[in-house]
C-alpha cells in the first residue's frame, strides 16, 4: 500500500506514465545482486557476458513486473488514489487501464521466462525450477488471497529472493556450482533489500493499519521500526568486517563503509517523522544505501579478484 497525502501529486505524460510505473527507484535492488554475484565469480572463472546479460535483464524485468502487480491489487483493493505516494500512478492519475498494467506485467514476466531458458540451456534446468519459484513469490507479493506484502514476512521474504537468490544463481550460472563465500557475502544484501521494504512499511505504516495489514512495522510500532531499521544497518556493516577478520574477504570489501552517511541519513530522516511525505527521502536514502554498498561491495570484490 502507498502512503496518503493531502497534497496534489501531478500525473505523468507520454513515456514518463510507462517509466515511473516501473518505479525505477526500485530496479538496482535488481541490478546490485546480480553485479555482486558476478563478481564473486570472477575469481573462478572469466565471466560469459552473454549469460550476465541474461541473467540481469530477466531479474530486472522480474522487479519490474512485481512493482507492476503491486500498482494493480492496490488500485484493485481500494488502498491507492490519486495523491498516493510512492507508487507508479498510472492507474489512478495517468488513467491507464488496470487490466493493462496487469497484462504488461505478465509479459515482462513471459520475457523473463524466455531470458530464463536461455540460462538454463547454458547452465542446469534447475534454474527453472529456482526462477519459476522467484516468479511466483514476486506475484504472490500482493496478489494471491493472503499478499506477503501485507504481512510481518515481507522483508524476509524480499529479502531472501532479491538478494541471496539472486546473488547465487548469478553467481552458478558463471561457475557452475555455490561456496560459502558466495553465501556468506550474500548476508549483507539480504539485509539491506530487506531493509527498502521496512523503510517503506515505516512510511505507509498509518495508511497500512487503516486498510488492515500487519506489516512489522505496524507490529513493531514506529520507534521499534526505526530502531530495527537501524540495527540491520549496523550489522550488514559489521558483518563486512567480521568476513575480513576470518579470512574470508580482503580488506578491500572496506569500501562499503563509504555508504554509511546515507545509511545515517536514512535513520536520521526518520526519526520523530510521521509524515508520509516528509519521510519520502529517508526512504530514498534507505534504497540509495543498499545501492552504494552494493557497488562498492562489488568494486572490491572485483578489485580482490584483478
Amino acid at each position: 500500500m502507498s502512503a496518503q497525502t493531502s497534497s496534489i501529486v501531478e500525473p505523468d505524460k507520454g513515456w514518463r506514465i510507462w517509466w515511473q510505473l516501473t518505479r525505477p527507484h526500485t530496479l538496482t535492488a535488481a541490478f546490485v545482486p546480480v553485479l555482486l554475484g558476478t563478481a564473486m565469480a570472477l575469481q573462478y572463472q572469466s565471466i560469459n557476458w552473454l549469460m550476465f546479460l541474461a541473467m540481469l535483464i530477466a531479474s530486472i524485468l522480474i522487479q519490474a513486473a512485481t512493482n507492476m502487480f503491486n500498482e494493480y491489487y492496490d488500485y484493485v483493493r481500494g488502498l491507492d488514489n490519486e495523491n498516493s505516494i510512492g507508487i507508479g500512478g498510472a492507474i489512478v492519475r495517468n488513467g491507464v487501464k488496470p487490466s493493462t498494467v496487469l497484462n504488461l506485467a505478465f509479459t515482462l514476466f513471459g520475457i523473463a521466462l524466455l531470458l530464463g531458458i536461455y540460462i538454463c540451456l547454458n547452465s542446469s534446468w534447475w534454474i527453472a525450477v529456482i526462477g519459476l519459484v522467484c516468479m511466483t513469490v514476486a506475484y504472490l507479493y500482493t496478489g494471491g488471497p493472503i499478499p506477503i506484502a501485507y504481512t510481518p514476512f515481507g522483508e524476509v521474504v524480499s529479502g531472501f529472493f532479491m538478494g541471496v537468490v539472486i546473488i547465487l544463481i548469478s553467481f552458478y550460472i558463471q561457475t557452475g556450482f555455490v561456496n560459502k563465500t558466495s553465501i556468506l557475502v550474500s548476508i549483507p544484501i539480504f539485509i539491506l533489500v530487506g531493509a527498502i521494504l521496512l523503510s517503506n512499511n515505516i512510511r505507509d505504516l498509518d495508511g497500512d493499519k487503516e486498510n488492515g495489514r500487519k506489516t512489522l512495522a505496524i507490529l513493531l510500532g514506529r520507534e521499534k521500526a526505526i530502531l530495527l531499521l537501524a540495527s540491520m544497518f549496523i550489522i550488514s556493516y559489521a558483518w563486512i568486517i567480521v568476513l575480513i577478520l576470518f579470512g574470508v574477504s580482503s580488506a578491500w570489501l572496506l569500501l562499503v563503509f563509504l555508504s554509511a552517511p546515507k545509511a545515517i541519513k536514512a535513520i536520521k530522516g526518520f526519526v520523530g517523522k510521521t509524515n508520509p511525505l516528509e519521510m519520502m527521502p529517508a526512504m530514498k536514502a534507505t534504497a540509495q544505501t543498499n545501492t552504494i554498498f552494493g557497488f562498492l561491495l562489488s568494486i572490491g570484490i572485483f578489485i580482490s579478484n584483478i
